[in-house]
């Protein structure tokens, strides 16, 4: 094999299939659809990828683990030129996903220790990590703590079957715009904007929101509400990540043009 290590910045294509632990077929066909292209080809065949080519790996890996499929992982990266920005955004989000889940861990641990003891199960503990309250401070600075008040009595006010109903139709909601926008289909088609049409029915049934009463800006808040989903990972994800969220965003901005 042709040796083109030099001062350690460049790597053969098995080196950076086994480093990302993927393999040399996918490398290329990144390759033949144009998403990554090697820093050179060699004499014999053989690929080679510097560090801005495993960068580029990097930001494909990540779209890959929140749910982008290739044809919008190339959208974003045209979108995106600057790595270092877009791979912040990233961070940030799997930051918090990881004091979630920490959270989270804590109180399956702390239940699992309780039922093991034989000792009394506390709902509070239970529970911890999987509160909607992580939000409070965004929603009362955007909408007003009485926006956030009625909104949380509404969700503590709620049995288990009815916050699980309700659970069920918003991840419904959102598999069905991520297989909407992986389709391809226009955002401002018939079956994009019967989501959209969907997704504001739901944001009425949330109480404290604009969406929900009368005399509100009902299509500033959802015009607000969907450039939120794109500029906040957290959100997007819900999407299948930046590609999906912004496909909801231009349905429902050409929803609320024509409907609010």
């Amino acid at each position: 094999m042709e040796e083109i290590r030099g001062d350690g910045r460049i790597w053969s294509i098995q080196d950076v299939a086994r480093i990302a632990g993927t393999t040399s077929r996918t490398l290329r066909h990144y390759d033949d659809i144009g998403l990554l292209r090697p820093t050179r080809v060699g004499s014999n065949g053989y690929r080679y990828y510097d560090g801005a080519a495993l960068l580029q790996l990097q930001r494909i890996l990540l779209l890959r683990e929140l749910g982008l499929g290739l044809p919008a992982i190339a959208e974003v990266f045209q979108r995106q030129s600057d790595p270092v920005d877009a791979l912040t955004r990233h961070l940030r989000w799997l930051e918090q996903e990881q004091r979630r889940l920490t959270v989270q861990m804590e109180s399956v641990r702390h239940t699992i220790q309780t039922v093991k003891a034989g000792g009394h199960l506390m709902a509070e503990d239970m529970f911890a990590g999987f509160d909607h309250t992580r939000y409070k401070d965004e929603v009362e600075e955007r909408w007003g703590k009485d926006a956030y008040a009625k909104g949380d009595a509404w969700w503590r006010g709620m049995d288990a079957r009815a916050r699980k109903e309700w659970q069920s139709r918003a991840a419904q909601l959102g598999r069905d715009w991520i297989e909407a926008a992986g389709a391809g289909v226009p955002a401002d088609g018939p079956q994009a904007q019967d989501l959209a049409r969907r997704h504001v029915d739901w944001l009425r049934s949330i109480p404290g929101t604009p969406a929900s009463g009368t005399g509100g800006d009902i299509k500033g808040y959802v015009v607000g509400l969907a450039d939120i989903y794109v500029a906040d990972p957290r959100f997007a994800a819900n999407y299948g990540g930046d590609g999906g969220a912004r496909f909801v965003r231009d349905a429902l901005l050409s929803f609320a043009d024509k409907h609010l």
